[in-house]
């Protein structure tokens, strides 16, 4: 059969009509981080943790400027009041009325007129304003304290693990030896030497903080740096921290990612652990710690003052620990339906 030269123009073609309906998108595609989230969001325990970690992060942003008491304002004559908020007030039995456990209106005995929300210390201050600047300093120090651990724990692990050999064994060393000294003795140290405060803190939990995550991505950069992909990018001539920044570690965003999660909530704990034996901050600035320590002393006569910030950190311990679950069981993959 012999076809002649003929000039192909665009008038010759048709577009072809569409016969069969199989071929049509269903729906949209559904890439790895939308998977992710729908997981978590169906994971109602995880997804509540979230709500409260965004409830209260707002609080401790925009908290203490709900009313016009400083932090750090005194007033003897108003001192120890119990909570007592408006509405709620004509609810006795749910406590926010301003009377004590004795059941005495504090309020009227002390010819107070105006209402604290979370009651006030001993020494006349608002104890709503001190437990959300406190609450935002506790978070500032964990999120300080997280981020730090995170870049210094990922670059470590990976370049340990990515070049092996007599690199990955001096640095392992380096890290049983402050393993092998404990935590708690090296943050006392440091806070002893430097003065307590914000700075302080910080840099003595990062001392040893980053160790765990430093492990977890030498484990993961181990596993992943023999597949295929790593070979083909070496082939092509990928350069070592192309390899490691642009494959080894977003692969190993998962696992990095649940470790941060878990590091918030022990970072908070350690701070509000020092401060309560009077290693933390010092007054009048506040935090979570110090404040249970003040609602210590003071518990029998005034609950009030230990309450509060003793279910803000607990709310926020719980929350953070049930998002870090909710997160492991949607990163992983095995739990993908």
């Amino acid at each position: 059969m012999i076809i002649k030269n003929k000039e192909l123009t665009d008038e010759m073609f048709l577009p072809a009509k569409n016969r069969s309906s199989t071929e049509h998108i269903s729906r949209p595609a559904n890439t790895y981080w939308k998977d992710v989230w729908r997981r978590f969001r169906k994971n109602k325990a995880a997804f509540t943790g979230l709500i409260l970690i965004t409830l209260i992060l707002l609080l401790a942003i925009f908290g203490p400027y709900a009313n016009h008491y400083g932090y750090d304002e005194q007033n003897l004559s108003r001192a120890n009041l119990p909570a007592k908020i408006p509405i709620l007030e004509s609810f006795p039995w749910i406590g926010f009325n301003g009377v004590d456990i004795h059941g005495v209106d504090k309020y009227k005995e002390s010819k107070v007129s105006g209402y604290y929300w979370f009651g006030t210390d001993n020494l006349g201050r608002d104890l709503w304003t001190r437990i959300w600047k406190g609450t935002r300093i506790s978070l500032y120090i964990a999120f300080l304290a997280a981020i730090i651990d995170l870049i210094i724990g990922v670059a470590y692990g990976g370049i340990s693990a990515y070049y092996g050999g007599r690199i990955d064994n001096m640095m392992q060393r380096i890290i049983e030896v402050l393993v092998g000294i404990p935590h708690l003795i090296v943050v006392i140290l440091l806070i002893l030497v430097l003065q307590p405060g914000i700075i302080s803190i910080t840099l003595a939990m990062v001392i040893t903080g980053w160790v765990g995550m430093a492990r977890i991505v030498r484990g993961q950069v181990l596993k992943l740096k023999e597949h295929e992909y790593i070979l083909a990018s070496k082939t092509l001539g990928a350069k070592n921290a192309r390899m490691i920044w642009k494959h080894l570690i977003p692969n190993s965003m998962g696992p990095i990612i649940i470790t941060t999660m878990f590091t918030i909530p022990t970072a908070i704990f350690t701070e509000a652990f020092l401060s309560f034996i009077g290693l933390g901050l010092q007054p009048p600035i506040a935090s979570l710690g110090t404040l249970i320590n003040d609602g210590y002393k003071l518990l029998r006569l005034y609950p009030h003052m230990l309450a509060f910030s003793a279910i803000i950190i607990s709310l926020i311990m719980i929350s953070f620990n049930l998002v870090g679950d909710g997160l492991r069981d949607a990163l992983d993959p095995k739990m993908r339906k």
